[in-house]
């Protein structure tokens, strides 16, 4: 098969690392004969490609209306007589079908959907969605189905594939990197959190578990990575409850897999989570979580066996379930142990490229005939 990878995104999230991995999978286990990532100029995913050594083709972005860019992906994919180009972003959605009804695109498209947000309030998103060209749409968890089906008519092209996290990448050793570089006691517990500042991540829950924990007398340093247009809200926040000193702004960091290990739990109070592929993240680093029992989180974490899930926006059922896993220790280890293994069988880059490329080989195959 030669495939495109077709996004339109500019920055960096859990979706264009989800590129990364089936690209480098797809490679290293011979399910494409050539495979190329069509994204922006300039773009995260396009220093991140051709840092790799990627096939990378760019493009100047505009619009997601851009007549020109559409016709471009047609002669892109004629050029390099592609089979099939596996779209990754909601402009990139629109150039794709643009390219097939004005351009002559013939190459069959299928969609990755990891958004849980509604399409049916506009037009042209639903049409979009509806067009026959679209031969499956491949979503990471049960409720991104669920938001889809009222707009979609032809449910058969809906499908399931979740997420997938590097095992080699996360499964390190703790080198105190935190710890020295914040001088973090010894004697502190480390509860962090990695996820952006926005307002799905729901980290005005997280600080007022953070107040909680601390009312109960709890040692521990509180870090959150990332960054975000709600940055200095939060900080002002934290400022407002006096935790100045308890919690750390870690901003946003390109060595998150050396950080992870030296978490003792991770604390995720995002509300509408498509899946939850952090905690993969954490699973891989051997480190156990509690979570919001919201969207697709629920597919990735089993209660009570792997983590705990909390009420969504109650602090003091995060902070109880927080103080369960810390306070014990049997518990806490069972859980690092059987998240790593339900990792292992169900989320590696292997298992979920395999799966992702069998959809992708069902509309292949079929085009063919």
């Amino acid at each position: 098969m030669r495939l495109i990878h077709f996004t339109a995104s500019k920055g960096w999230r859990g979706h264009e690392q989800k590129i990364i991995y089936l690209y480098e999978a797809f490679r290293d286990y011979g399910y494409c004969e050539q495979q190329w990532i069509v994204c922006r100029e300039g773009s995260d995913i396009h220093k991140v490609a051709s840092d790799k050594g990627f096939n990378t083709i760019t493009f100047e972005y505009k619009s997601e209306y851009d007549f020109k860019l559409a016709k471009r992906l047609r002669q892109i994919s004629e050029e390099n007589k592609v089979d099939l180009v596996f779209i990754h972003s909601s402009q990139a959605h629109t150039i794709a079908v643009l390219s097939a009804v004005f351009k002559g695109l013939k190459t069959p498209l299928v969609l990755c959907r990891t958004m849980i947000k509604k399409i049916d309030t506009n037009v042209l998103r639903k049409w979009k969605y509806n067009y026959p060209g679209i031969k499956k749409i491949i979503c990471v968890s049960q409720p991104v189905v669920d938001v889809l089906k009222p707009a979609i008519k032809d449910h058969s092209r809906l499908c399931i594939v979740g997420s997938v996290t590097d095992l080699q990448k996360y499964d390190k050793k703790s080198t105190g990197i935190l710890r020295r570089e914040f001088n973090i006691p010894e004697d502190h517990k480390i509860i962090g959190n990695v996820s952006a500042f926005v307002p799905v991540k729901d980290h005005v829950t997280w600080v007022a578990t953070v107040e909680e924990l601390k009312k109960r007398g709890l040692k521990a340093k509180y870090v959150l990575i990332g960054d975000g247009p709600l940055e200095s809200e939060i900080k002002e926040l934290v400022k407002s409850k006096g935790l100045e000193t308890d919690v750390i702004f870690a901003g946003f960091r390109r060595d998150v897999p050396d950080i992870w290990p030296e978490l003792d739990l991770f604390l995720f109070t995002s509300n509408n989570e498509a899946t939850g592929s952090v905690v993969l993240e954490a699973y891989a680093s051997h480190v156990p979580s509690v979570a919001a029992r919201a969207g697709g989180t629920s597919e990735v974490l089993i209660d009570g066996v792997t983590g705990f899930l909390a009420e969504a926006r109650n602090p003091i059922d995060f902070a109880d379930k927080a103080e369960a896993i810390l306070s014990n220790d049997a518990l806490r280890y069972s859980m690092i142990e059987k998240g790593y293994q339900f990792l292992k069988e169900n989320f590696t880059k292997e298992v979920i490229a395999k799966k992702m490329f069998d959809e992708l080989n069902e509309v292949y195959q079929a085009a063919k005939k």
